[in-house]
């Protein structure tokens, strides 16, 4: 009985959660003297409606899977760091900088190396707000929290200053990749290879925690900090591993972003991506096989942004309204988890009907 209802909580909390976001997302538009009828559709038709909006969901939730395994890792740990941003930012900038501070090969390899770059630079960023919470006690929100400000920080300072590209007048912004290091799309679709990325990082994670020991001491830590050091196993060390598994994901989210998308390091990627992330996460219970559908669809609200300000005279910042009451409502439900007084009875056999 306990099982049906944790699954049932799992399950049926963020869906309502989200059905409650989308209600008070109606009522905000009809506020604004639109139909909130109008928006629920258009949000559908600009996230699903045609393959060129479903390619457009697609593209923006690549990053957002990744951004969610930066919050997802250290939960499982114990840990709530909600610092993507400052990997992602910092993964972003490594992978510009790359290029300028030694010789990068060409094609794949090149490629591989950029990426590799980014993953170092958000694993560090996220592992040092880890090492800060067990050796100095630093509570992990604040520090990722604040990390992620120095990390914009650091990140505006560079793009605009030592690495602006001459060229970029308008808009500071990194030398632009050379056309061999960048990532290309996945055949005739307009989908670059960073979702394949994303979708084989979740399903790593999901093997990781669930298939190894590594993984299952990790989790044991999560659950029980105290009864994990009684019985020996290394907490710092996992908790620490965690955070930078989580912060790779974060920062090589940050260096597709550049090799993909905007091929130069400048203030769009300061996009929120990181935030969104933690949504993501959480919606999906902390469960890397759970964070793709749940960034498709996350990503599917993002494209719709621009539909809703084309049709309905909406701003496109429209949709962070409607995640912010998701966010909202998704940490209202972690406080019912557990607390709902459910009776959950099985469904009677056959012999127990003809009695």
């Amino acid at each position: 009985m306990n099982a049906w209802r944790d699954t049932a909580e799992s399950i049926g909390l963020p869906i309502l959660a989200l059905a409650g976001g989308l209600a008070l997302f109606g009522v905000f538009v009809w506020f604004g003297g639109r139909d909130p009828t109008q928006a629920w559709m258009l949000l559908f038709q600009g996230a699903f409606g045609d393959a060129f909006s479903f390619q457009n969901t697609l593209q923006r939730a690549a990053p957002l899977m990744l951004t969610a395994l930066c919050v997802a890792l250290p939960q499982r740990a114990g840990l709530t760091i909600i610092g993507g941003e400052g990997a992602l930012v910092m993964g972003g900038l490594a992978c510009a900088a790359l290029p300028s501070l030694m010789l990068v090969p060409t094609g794949m390899a090149g490629t591989g190396l950029l990426l590799l770059a980014s993953a170092l630079a958000g694993a560090a960023w996220i592992a040092l707000a880890g090492w800060l919470r067990q050796w100095r006690g630093v509570n992990e929100t604040i520090s990722s929290l604040l990390l992620s400000y120095i990390a914009i920080a650091l990140f505006k300072h560079i793009v605009e200053g030592p690495l602006r590209d001459p060229a970029s007048l308008n808009k500071p912004s990194t030398s632009p990749l050379d056309e061999a290091l960048r990532i290309g799309t996945i055949g005739p679709w307009d989908v670059h290879w960073g979702l394949v990325i994303g979708v084989v990082a979740c399903i790593a994670a999901a093997l990781w925690l669930g298939a190894t020991t590594h993984g299952f001491a990790t989790r044991v830590v999560g659950g029980n900090l105290r009864a994990a050091q009684l019985v020996g196993l290394p907490a710092m060390r996992l908790v620490i591993t965690a955070c930078a598994l989580g912060g790779a994901a974060a920062g090589l989210a940050g260096g597709i972003e550049v090799a993909a998308v905007h091929t130069s390091a400048n203030a769009s990627l300061i996009a929120g991506l990181g935030y969104t992330g933690i949504l993501v996460s959480f919606v999906a219970r902390h469960n890397p096989l759970a964070i793709p559908l749940v960034a498709i669809l996350f990503g599917g609200f993002l494209a719709a942004g621009s539909l809703l300000q084309r049709r309905m005279g909406l701003p496109d910042a429209s949709v962070q309204v409607l995640m912010g009451f998701c966010f909202v409502l998704i940490l209202a439900s972690e406080a019912l988890r557990g607390r709902l007084n459910i009776q959950w009875r099985p469904m009677p056999g056959p012999k127990a009907v003809a009695a």
